[in-house]
């Protein structure tokens, strides 16, 4: 389970969402198909428009016969620590949805909706004791030819999950980054009224 004890919140704010970063150092635990399940299970729960569920998950466990092709879509700096991680996931979403009278129509919600589950998904990995770490850099034409995707889907992210590891188990230029990010103040991100309400003003 990853710890952030340096991090600051409001004493309200639940604890599993504040210990919850991304690290790159895996141990290169092996996890059962069970275990990823359980992971699928809290994503599914997600709220979404029209009860759409757009999300898709497909995922290699390390040493089985799919994972090098799974691992080869990342981007050289990603493979290079992604390699010991237990489990790659490609988040994936159906870009149109039924409508309510049962007509099939673009659905302007699909990302976002989408990423509600993936977070799901990371919390439940907390929770339960793995890390996550989600990435943008994969090629997509390779993942979507890869993942034989059909007209219809869009590829949104790829996520390495696994117990987490000794910093050593990292190349060297990425020891020093391997801790919790801080986050922007609640003053500049959230404020009651409208956009010039906001900390920057009208001006920007």
């Amino acid at each position: 389970m990853t710890l952030a004890p340096e991090r600051k919140a409001l004493p309200t704010t639940q604890k599993l969402f504040v210990d919850r970063w991304s690290p790159r150092a895996f141990s290169s635990a092996e996890i059962s198909v069970e275990e990823v399940e359980s992971l699928f299970d809290a994503a599914r729960w997600a709220p979404s428009a029209y009860n759409s569920q757009p999300w898709r998950f497909m995922y290699a466990r390390r040493g089985t016969a799919v994972w090098e092709k799974f691992l080869s879509w990342l981007v050289p700096f990603n493979q290079s620590w992604a390699s010991q991680a237990s489990v790659l996931v490609y988040v994936v979403s159906e870009t149109h949805m039924l409508s309510p009278s049962g007509e099939k129509v673009i659905s302007s919600t699909h990302a976002y909706d989408c990423g509600a589950a993936a977070m799901l998904l990371q919390l439940q990995a907390t929770a339960t004791g793995w890390a996550a770490h989600s990435m943008s850099g994969f090629d997509n034409e390779a993942a979507v030819k890869g993942l034989a995707l059909p007209e219809g889907y869009a590829v949104h992210c790829a996520i390495a999950i696994g117990r987490q590891g000794n910093v050593q188990n990292l190349p060297e230029g990425l020891q020093a980054r391997e801790k919790p990010s801080d986050r922007s103040p609640l003053s500049v991100l959230a404020w009651e009224g409208v956009f010039s309400d906001g900390p920057s003003g009208a001006a920007g």
